[in-house]
């Protein structure tokens, strides 16, 4: 078993069954004790910015404020560099603890030993 999970989210409200299953995912790694890092990218960068999360809705999934919440206590959560530029998105702008990083570390993370990388 992979020790750590790496993660890409690239669907937000526009696809909101594929958003959900990769952020569930992700918290069910982090209380099963791996390490996890979560990127942002497309749709979901918009999922960084305070607020935004609860907006998401999505029958008899779990809440996105609760998954985040939980991937911010015990993960990481990464928006990709170009994804928030694209949205004029600076650090100022993004939920505390979440990161601003390109496609060099999420490349880095994903091909670390013990690392399972999945694509939502």
């Amino acid at each position: 078993m992979a020790k750590k999970l790496v993660i890409k989210v690239t669907a937000g409200a526009d696809a909101p069954e594929r958003c959900s299953q990769a952020f569930t995912v992700a918290a069910v790694a982090v209380a099963s004790g791996v390490d996890v890092s979560l990127w942002l990218t497309g749709e979901s960068a918009w999922f960084a910015v305070p607020g935004r999360a609860a907006e998401f809705e999505l029958p008899h999934a779990a809440p996105l404020p609760d998954l985040l919440d939980s991937l911010l206590a015990g993960g990481r959560v990464t928006l990709c560099t170009q994804c928030a530029a694209r949205r004029y998105l600076t650090e100022q702008d993004v939920i505390e603890g979440v990161r601003i990083a390109g496609a060099q570390v999420f490349v880095q993370e994903a091909l670390a030993d013990d690392t399972q990388a999945l694509v939502y």
